[in-house]
């Protein structure tokens, strides 16, 4: 997001209102949709996290302006304003001053959510998405308030406790950095003390792992809030256009890497009853290993990062009904996924093809969009899908739920369910959110819309209808 843009009344920044509740203080004083909060208690508030500080006050006066520039003031004692916001940053998404080797924004094709070209580098939105941050951009004021406000937990990306290394793989400029400090990955990890911390290790080969990794593993371990480790493998694109040359792991490289973070992982869980680091699904699958039991992601903790969501897929099983022996009537269904993925879900659906009536594939759908390399299943984009499933060749395709950007109907290629339905010809659905979801559907196919409204919230025609007025 850039810099928020300043207000006619020569603010430094403004908080939009999408919209105001009925009957609450702030419709009392005539503030509507397309009014901006200007201050709370005098004060600028940068963020909702300043808001509700300033609210958490009690005896709370707003000024907000009207879109013709018009202030109005009014008073609040212990009620909610009832103010809605455009978004929780008032000032400007802090953006990652870093160049990393790695970065996946830096290796993007063009064309795609404009979302995804963001280099979000902001604490705020840490402790309230759980984005992952490096660190490297907090000016002294900003570690002040995160300890003065508990912002806790926080969700960082260490890489490595090498302080050289993680200069060389990062590559800021001093020019850019607010505070030299910040960039010593252990002077803020325990000048943060204070607050949890979920670390990440974006692992390259021969890069930040083997002994380098083995060091920070141990070093991570020894700090009292850092709550646990991901161990995540580079991404890469077929888009990597004046940056360093990078692979992939290979099979023989991540069985290493599994080996050697499942035996650190084993001393902690003797040592503290927590294995403190998990590594991705893609370790795991590239080596060619079985994916640990769910009791040994301690609860996911890490799961939107990719550590456990197989698992977690396919823990339920296929519930306690037995399967039909026939269906009432033959079809025919494509399960189209991601390339790591397919194996694995061919060999769980595999005792689906004794039904008589059923003839079903599970596809292995390659990227064309990032380029090979990439053969997760959430990076796949409407065009992937349209190129490689002839229209009409089958009664039902159904889709796993991570293409498409959460509580919508979009692909990464701003493509909707409903333009990919239209092109095939044929119903196309999200299969479900686990393994009994997926069976249930494959087996009953979609209720239509009535389906997509428990899925998304809204319909098809109201996913086109916003993405009309947007």
């Amino acid at each position: 997001m850039p810099n928020a843009p300043r207000h006619p009344l020569d603010a430094p920044y403004v908080a939009p209102i999408r919209d105001v509740v009925p009957g609450s203080p702030a419709a009392a004083a005539g503030l509507g949709p397309g009014w901006s909060l200007l201050r709370v208690n005098g004060r600028w508030v940068p963020d909702v996290l300043a808001y509700r500080r300033e609210l958490a006050l009690g005896e709370v006066v707003l000024d907000a302006a009207s879109p013709e520039g018009v202030v109005a003031s009014f008073a609040v004692s212990w009620e909610d304003p009832g103010l809605e916001f455009d978004d929780v940053i008032f000032d400007g998404l802090r953006l990652c001053a870093n160049k990393c080797d790695f970065c996946y924004i830096h290796q993007m094709p063009q064309g795609f959510r404009k979302s995804l070209y963001v280099m979000d580098d902001d604490f705020r939105t840490s402790f309230l998405y759980g984005s992952f941050v490096t660190l490297t951009n907090l000016s002294e004021e900003d570690v002040q308030r995160i300890l003065d406000e508990h912002l806790s937990p926080l969700y960082v990306s260490v890489h490595t406790a090498d302080e050289d290394l993680r200069r060389d793989m990062m590559k800021w400029w001093s020019s850019k950095v607010k505070d030299p400090a910040t960039t010593q990955i252990r002077h803020m990890i325990e000048r943060l003390e204070a607050i949890d911390i979920f670390t990440q290790v974006v692992a390259l080969p021969g890069r930040n792992d083997g002994d380098a990794l083995g060091a920070t593993l141990a070093y991570l371990a020894e700090r009292p809030n850092v709550q646990a480790v991901a161990v995540v493998p580079v991404g890469l694109t077929d888009h990597r256009v004046n940056l360093p040359d990078l692979a992939p792991y290979t099979p023989e490289q991540a069985a290493d890497l599994v080996d050697q973070v499942e035996a650190f992982a084993a001393d902690r869980l003797a040592e503290r009853g927590t294995r403190f680091v998990f590594l991705s699904d893609e370790f795991y699958l590239t080596a060619g290993r079985p994916l640990p039991e769910a009791d040994a992601y301690e609860g996911f903790v890490m799961l939107e990062n990719g550590v456990g969501m197989v698992r977690d897929f396919l823990g339920s099983g296929y519930g306690d009904a037995p399967l039909p022996e026939r269906l009432p009537a033959p079809r025919r269904v494509i399960c189209a996924t991601g390339r790591l993925f397919a194996p694995v879900l061919r060999e769980a659906l595999a005792p689906l093809a004794a039904i008589e009536g059923l003839e079903l594939e599970v596809r292995a759908i390659t990227n064309r969009s990032f380029g090979a390399v990439t053969t997760v299943a959430g990076l796949l984009a409407g065009r992937d899908l349209l190129t490689q499933i002839a229209p009409g060749e089958a009664d039902l395709v159904l889709l796993s739920p991570s293409m498409l950007k959460y509580g919508t109907e979009s692909f990464l290629d701003e493509r909707t369910l409903a333009d990919v339905r239209d092109e095939l010809r044929m119903d196309v659905a999200v299969g479900g959110r686990d393994l009994r979801e997926l069976v249930d559907t494959i087996l009953a196919g979609p209720a239509g819309d009535a389906l997509r409204r428990q899925q998304f919230g809204f319909s098809t025609h109201a996913v086109k209808e916003a993405a009309r007025q947007h």
